[in-house]
């Protein structure tokens, strides 16, 4: 199949799921075209099978805003005329859906007709797609879509809670590559990291408010005051001047280090003991699930699609928004006794196996399969 990916190239959980979808899609023999205004970040290196088509967005004195969607659709058009292809995926609702039914539009106009999967990935839905501005767009645009799926059950009865959905939804959940994300040997580094054998604890995000980082530096303050400790913070975002300037009031700044963004994360989650996500709310948990892959125990809060991944009691320990008592006594249960973290290590991992690349990559490529004979029938 020749297939065009629209995604950001961000950061962000959608474009890393939507760029190691493309790369194992190429990788089965597919053609993949991402469509993007950048290079996504974790498309790096080449692949025969692989193209990158840069939106140009013109900006003209006229507009205040650049028109990124109407640039996006006009990539679109242009994409699927030459390189011909069988369908468009896009992740996110709005603009990436709404964009790319302007475009099926345009080429309806030429008798091609390409059918559009839409995968909902969180924020379109639990906080762009809720404001009335946005709203009958978000509806309409998945409505509109031939396929359409979300990466948990939450987010999928999220979706049909706030809008007038008449088409189905398909849970397809977020994946897991074992051969990059797995427990290496690192000792060098974790001794450069905690050279008295201190415990190392790790958070990434995209430090966003509802991200809750500085739930973790309050955590980690508790368990700082029992057993020595250091914490790792990767990432970076609008809230990250506000946690540094809180942390600079610590007694314990110097265990706490800021790492911005890091690639490989991989190789900081081979050395941490455990992972934190106090987040109001995920719509998934990738991230958490990219530690539980590198068996490394999960810390989080109970909400949104997380109680899919990480199991409480087993693969680590759940409990309520805000609730730093709880998240430091249950790291210090984990902590205080090696057993039970080697025990929750490998169950980590095994619930990290039911959500491997290859167990949910037939998953999407029976799906276009569909989509693509009901388009073909329906013309």
């Amino acid at each position: 199949m020749k297939i065009g990916i629209v995604c950001y190239p961000t950061y962000g959980g959608s474009g890393v799921v939507a760029t190691e979808l493309g790369k194992a899609l190429a990788e089965k023999g597919h053609d993949i075209h991402f469509i993007a205004y950048r290079q996504p970040v974790r498309l790096e290196h080449f692949h025969e099978r692989i193209r990158f088509h840069e939106v140009n967005v013109v900006k003209y004195p006229l507009f205040e805003f650049p028109p990124y969607e109407t640039a996006l659709a006009a990539k679109l058009v242009d994409v699927v005329k030459h390189e011909k292809l069988d369908l468009i995926h896009v992740h996110y609702a709005i603009p990436h859906a709404s964009a790319a039914y302007f475009a099926k539009q345009v080429l309806e106009r030429d008798n091609i007709y390409t059918p559009l999967v839409t995968t909902l990935h969180g924020t379109d839905i639990t906080l762009v797609g809720k404001n009335d501005t946005y709203g009958p767009i978000v509806s309409f645009s998945i409505n509109r879509s031939d396929g359409v799926t979300s990466v948990s059950e939450y987010l999928k009865e999220e979706t049909l809670k706030n809008f007038d959905i008449e088409q189905e939804i398909e849970v397809i959940p977020n994946f897991i590559d074992l051969q990059r994300f797995n427990r290496k040997n690192m000792d060098h580094f974790r001794k450069a990291i905690a050279p008295n054998g201190e415990k190392i604890l790790i958070h990434t995000s995209n430090f966003r408010k509802v991200k809750r980082v500085q739930d973790v530096v309050k955590v980690f303050t508790k368990i700082s005051e029992k057993i020595p400790a250091r914490l790792l913070l990767v990432g970076d975002g609008p809230e990250r001047v506000k946690i540094e300037s809180m942390c600079r009031d610590k007694a314990n700044v110097d265990d706490i280090r800021f790492l911005g963004k890091q690639q490989p994360v991989e190789e900081l989650l081979a050395v941490a003991d455990l992972y934190y996500m106090t987040s109001e709310y995920e719509s998934f948990g990738l991230a958490a699930l990219e530690a539980m892959a590198c068996e490394v125990p999960v810390i989080s809060t109970n909400k949104g699609g997380i109680p899919e991944i990480n199991i409480d009691g087993e693969t680590g320990f759940m409990s309520e928004v805000g609730d730093i008592d709880d998240m430091a006594a249950n790291s210090l249960k984990l902590l205080n006794d090696e057993d039970l973290l080697l025990k929750f290590r490998k169950q980590a991992l095994e619930q990290a196996r039911r959500f491997e690349l290859k167990n949910i990559l037939p998953l999407y490529e029976d799906l276009y399969e569909r989509v693509i004979e009901e388009s073909k029938a329906n013309v």
